[in-house]
């Protein structure tokens, strides 16, 4: 009964998606799917998306679809929620999220919140369920005084990478770091 009203919510929901990339090595580590959410208010300058900025852009597909598509390539061992700003379709972005994690695959959300901003507006349909669906998130708005090139999975220095799950736990941001991958996604 439970899993038949999961896949009539999955197949009603939708979300508004700018794009979706199968194979991406760029968006979090090892080989993802990365969906780009349409809608954003943040307007960051050298923004590298400018064209998921209008909500009523992109394409509106049910979650079904959505997730059909992101699971397609077997070799994936992750998803990245990119935008666009995933945290404005929160409720269909925690949905997604659940099923993505059911399936065994890891799930990277940027964002351009900061991650004590989302823990205040965790009472807003779907926040709080999209930040414990999330392995790692990837906080903050892009600064482009801050663009450096060196940077892992990020644009700008004050964006950071927080493994949701343990901050949450110990009441303090715990970064992801790159030598930490295998032990975490393993």
């Amino acid at each position: 009964m439970a899993k038949q009203l999961l896949e009539s919510q999955l197949q009603k929901a939708t979300a508004r998606i700018a794009g979706l990339v199968t194979e991406s090595l760029v968006d979090g580590p090892g080989i993802r799917s990365t969906l780009f959410f349409q809608g954003c208010t943040h307007f960051c300058d050298g923004c590298h998306n400018p064209a998921t900025w209008d909500e009523k852009g992109g394409t509106e597909l049910t979650l079904a679809v959505i997730l059909a598509r992101l699971q397609m390539n077997p070799l994936i061992s992750g998803v990245t929620f990119s935008g666009g700003e995933p945290f404005c379709q929160a409720e269909a972005a925690a949905l997604l999220g659940k099923q993505l994690r059911a399936a065994g695959l890891n799930l990277w959300v940027y964002t351009g919140y900061y991650f004590e901003e989302l823990l205040a507006a965790c009472g807003k349909p779907g926040v709080k369920e999209l930040l414990m669906v999330t392995d790692v998130l990837v906080d903050g708005p892009f600064v482009k005084v801050n663009q450096r090139d060196n940077l892992v999975f990020r644009g700008s220095s004050n964006q950071r990478l927080i493994r949701v799950a343990e901050s949450i736990t110990q009441n303090r941001i715990i970064q992801w770091e790159p030598a930490a991958q295998e032990s975490l996604f393993s």
